[in-house]
């Protein structure tokens, strides 16, 4: 059956199944998002595209304060209706393209959106007009807000400064999708609970009198300390915190000396640090301070540390997914939905969370049968068109099906 087909679906009965030709429509956006990939807070021809489509369509999107991503109601806000939110992010990585064959390849050198966020912009941009005909002819149950949010990928995300631009004014509930390249086009992963990780950063600097390789004795030994904190600070937390919190600390950069015969005066690491549970990452700074610093002290270096704040974990509530199992179930049936894994990646929609109930589904954009896994973060990485169509029937069905819970 293709994924398009109408007649078959158990949804056909409820209104906001996508047509083919604005299927096409929305294929093209996305491919020309794909071209031109911006990073955070750099989004302003993406924001102009997105505000142009929504204005043709006789909506009024309001660009938030700081140029980039934008928000449109579509119904009557403020009539005692809490709004659903339909959240995407709209930013890119610096990365490069490293697809061949391809036609809509980003033509920006080192950037590519190679996490799917043009998918995510273009299924909240399709479900906006659908809802917005839908609305048109009075059979929009409840208010609707779509939001597009700039610089999920820069911490602590932009989620924070659009909340700060009140674009939770008067939302009851808020849902999004993230792409998953191991799950089927046509599927949709769902978990009750913590669906991601906390994702934070802490940048360590070390320093001391160096010297002669020759009398290391005479010195704080800079590259052995830095070594020793890269070691035993992931130790030490394994066994300070309880191991089923995920409390871990992973390093990706250590810059220490320049010459064979030298002791350095100075040394740095940074890496990241992720929890799997919202009550531990809440400790997690002072945790990760106080082992840096004994592990320094042991070794006669003084420590300067900078614990940056990323973002908690996203919690699933449970009404919302059941939300979303509902809508999925009266597009495509049950079996289109599998319970996904709790991810050790970062998401900033967890800060809509900490203020309104909500939840994240992952959209499969995987072709079936196909044994690449083109990864998220990877400059190959790429979705299954249709995922568009699944994404957009998705959102359309919870809005409908919200009005009744």
């Amino acid at each position: 059956m293709s994924l398009e087909t109408e007649a078959d679906l158990p949804g056909a009965v409820l209104p906001g199944v996508l047509s083919e030709e604005l299927h096409a429509e929305l294929v093209a956006f996305r491919r020309d998002l794909h071209m031109h990939p911006e990073l955070g807070n750099q989004e302003f021809r993406t924001t102009a595209a997105i505000k142009e489509r929504l204005e043709k369509a006789g909506l009024r999107p309001r660009v938030l304060p700081a140029g980039t991503g934008l928000v449109c109601d579509i119904g009557t806000v403020g009539d005692g209706l809490p709004v659903l939110a339909l959240r995407a992010d709209i930013d890119a990585l610096p990365i490069p393209d490293m697809k061949t064959e391809c036609s809509y390849r980003s033509t920006v050198p080192d950037r590519a959106h190679a996490c799917g966020h043009d998918v995510h912009t273009t299924v909240v941009l399709g479900a906006g007009l659908v809802l917005a005909e839908l609305h048109a002819k009075g059979q929009l149950p409840r208010p609707v807000r779509l939001l597009f949010q700039p610089a999920e990928e820069v911490l602590p995300g932009g989620a924070a400064d659009a909340i700060e631009a009140r674009v939770l004014d008067g939302v009851g509930r808020i849902i999004a999708v993230h792409c998953d390249p191991r799950v089927d086009v046509g599927r949709i992963g769902l978990r009750t609970g913590a669906i991601t990780s906390a994702c934070d950063r802490v940048e360590v600097a070390l320093d001391g009198p160096g010297g002669h390789t020759a009398r290391p004795h005479l010195t704080t030994d800079l590259v052995t300390a830095a070594a020793r904190v890269a070691v035993d600070v992931p130790a030490l937390i394994g066994r300070r915190v309880d191991s089923r919190s995920g409390l871990a600390v992973t390093w990706g950069r250590i810059e220490c000396g320049h010459a064979p015969n030298v002791i350095p005066q100075h040394a740095e690491l940074s890496g990241t640090v992720r929890c799997l549970d919202l009550e531990a990452w809440r400790t997690a700074p002072d945790v990760v301070h106080a082992a840096i610093d004994e592990v320094a002290t042991m070794h006669r270096a003084k420590s300067e540390i900078n614990y940056v704040r990323g973002v908690p974990p996203v919690v699933n509530d449970p009404v919302i997914t059941e939300l979303l199992r509902d809508a999925m179930t009266a597009r495509r049936g049950t079996d289109s939905i599998e319970t996904t894994e709790q991810s050790l990646g970062g998401e900033d929609f967890s800060w809509y969370l900490e203020h309104v109930p909500g939840a994240l589904a992952r959209l499969g954009v995987r072709t079936p049968g196909e044994r690449t896994v083109r990864d998220l973060h990877q400059g190959d990485f790429d979705a299954d068109e249709r995922a568009i169509t699944v994404g957009v029937e998705l959102f359309t069905a919870a809005a409908l099906i919200d009005a009744t819970m």
